[in-house]
């Protein structure tokens, strides 16, 4: 049978529709068209193979109904498929079906244990968490019969509680457009094979079934909202913690106007630290600080234990035991070490900074206070008038420069950071700086000269 539809594909989507990719990400501004064109793949997807099944997420049932169904039902003419609401199944003429389905929390997850997804599509990524898309992953697979390539095609603007991961696994991975290829071996089958993941990134102009309204309405957002919603930035997006957070390569060298800077060698004379943040199911962090005579700290090293909010299960006196190594093959003596003092607690059994303090590493306890060490990061990430910032980071430092910018707000304590995001590398930032804390820069704004005749 011949199936005309009504889609012409802007040049993004026709990208995202021809990727040979196994994992494609189509994401960036708001009114790029992803809905649609995730939509439009799964049918493309279903009516060239017949008897398959593409499962296609949204994070609420609401949300499905708002966006994939609507778009799906109209996309083909009723005459080519059966739709039942009931169970949100789309099933066409040629035996093919699109199950549409929701993933509210990560337990739900559990719900597909037994199903067999051949065409796996996710709307709006960032709103799931990593163990969830890694499980959903899992179920996918096809009979041989089929001949097909099961693949995963995502969606989704920058933001949303897994905005740090989605950034990681897929923005940052390659430039944009460009394949990146991994090597995945088996023990089982004795071989490996390559593993391909792609970004194409859509903005709002790359539409042209957008008004202009929609455009003029974006650009008077707020900075932060603007750039992700109009220009698809994933280093810019609402809710950001730390927006003025800056990661320029152009001034790495200058240190001007930038907080990520080209490591150099620091002087013996400088103080040294190391802030410690412990984790074993989550991550832990380990940051080193040197801070030169106009007060200025930089952040010079890090050993950061696990990926994706996920802990290495590292014990601590193995961390103590290697941080001293590393601290030893630097020739670094006096460090003063600052850490949660959580660490501290014995009510299990010997504490996890008397573990440390056997295989010689020490520290002080930090200042815990949150909005206070939240503020002393605010105010040595600022700027003074010739570019020059309070807190400076060497490029190796991965961990605090992918997590940083992540941050979001907490939706019910509006001044603090969310705990449920990947804040390790914070915290034991705000150890630190709470041992060596600034007053707030005075306004240096010119006030009008006294006139006692005004």
């Amino acid at each position: 049978m011949d199936v005309k539809l009504d889609y012409v594909p802007t040049e993004r989507q026709a990208l995202f529709h021809a990727s040979s990719a196994d994992e494609v990400l189509y994401g960036g501004a708001a009114g790029g068209g992803k809905s649609r064109a995730i939509v439009m793949e799964a049918l493309l997807r279903c009516l060239e193979h017949p008897g398959t099944q593409a499962y296609l997420f949204r994070r609420s049932l609401r949300e499905l109904d708002d966006t994939l169904v609507p778009e799906a039902l109209k996309a083909l003419p009723s005459a080519l498929f059966k739709y039942k609401a009931t169970s949100h199944d789309m099933t066409l003429v040629n035996g093919s079906v699109l199950r549409f389905r929701h993933l509210s929390s990560a337990k739900d997850r559990l719900l597909y244990q037994g199903a067999e997804i051949h065409w796996l599509f996710i709307d709006e990524l960032t709103h799931f968490s990593k163990e969830s898309y890694d499980y959903l992953k899992t179920r996918l697979r096809a009979s041989r019969h089929l001949k097909i390539r099961p693949v995963v095609r995502c969606t989704s603007n920058p933001g949303g509680p897994g905005h740090a991961w989605v950034k990681k696994y897929f923005v940052d991975r390659a430039q944009p457009g460009q394949v990146h290829l991994s090597k995945v071996n088996s023990q089982v089958l004795g071989r490996s094979q390559l593993r391909s993941i792609e970004f194409i990134p859509a903005r709002a102009t790359d539409n042209p079934h957008i008004g202009e309204n929609y455009i003029f309405e974006l650009e008077q957002k707020p900075r932060a909202l603007r750039d992700a919603l109009l220009l698809g930035k994933w280093d810019a997006f609402e809710g950001q913690a730390f927006p003025e957070y800056t990661d320029d390569p152009e001034h790495y060298a200058d240190r001007r106007f930038t907080h990520v800077i080209r490591a150099f060698k620091l002087p013996e004379s400088w103080p040294r630290y190391r802030s410690f943040d412990f984790g074993y199911s989550r991550p832990f962090s380990v940051g080193w600080w040197a801070v030169d005579y106009d007060g200025r700290v930089y952040r010079y090293r890090e050993w950061y234990g696990g990926e994706n909010n996920v802990g290495a299960r590292v014990a601590p006196k193995e961390i103590a035991r290697r941080i001293r190594e590393m601290e030893e093959a630097a020739n670094e003596k006096n460090m003063v070490g600052i850490a949660d003092p959580s660490i501290w607690d014995a009510s299990r059994g010997e504490s996890v900074a008397e573990q440390m303090e056997k295989e010689g590493v020490f520290f002080f306890g930090g200042d815990n206070a949150r909005l206070s060490g939240k503020m002393q990061l605010h105010e040595r990430l600022k700027f003074d008038e010739e570019g020059l910032s309070g807190l400076y980071v060497f490029e190796g430092c991965r961990a605090f420069r992918q997590t940083i910018p992540s941050l979001t707000y907490d939706q019910t304590r509006c001044e603090d950071v969310d705990t449920a995001g990947e804040d390790h590398v914070y915290d034991e930032t705000r150890y630190f700086l709470m041992e060596r804390p600034v007053s707030p820069r005075p306004d240096k704004k010119k006030r009008a000269a006294y006139n006692p005749l005004s």
